[in-house]
């Protein structure tokens, strides 16, 4: 069985998933990066702002990426 968390999220993930996703290419990473500097723009630094954690979890997911793919000056 399902639980009722998963199933919500099973529900909804279609219309997220081209929004966040682990990129693996430097065009994903570049989206990522450009709907992190909107949310950025939108939210600044109010962590009550309702996007305040999806904001955290792409800037995340583009420092994964640099770490492994972009050289240390």
């Amino acid at each position: 069985m399902v639980p009722r968390e998963a199933r919500q999220v099973l529900h909804l993930w279609p219309s997220i998933a081209p929004l966040i996703y682990v990129p693996h290419t430097e065009i994903e990473y570049q989206r990522i990066v450009a709907l992190l500097d909107q949310l950025i723009d939108e939210v600044g630094e109010e962590e009550s702002h309702p996007l305040a954690s999806l904001m955290e979890i792409l800037g995340v997911l583009v420092e994964a990426y640099e770490t492994e793919h972009v050289p240390e000056l």
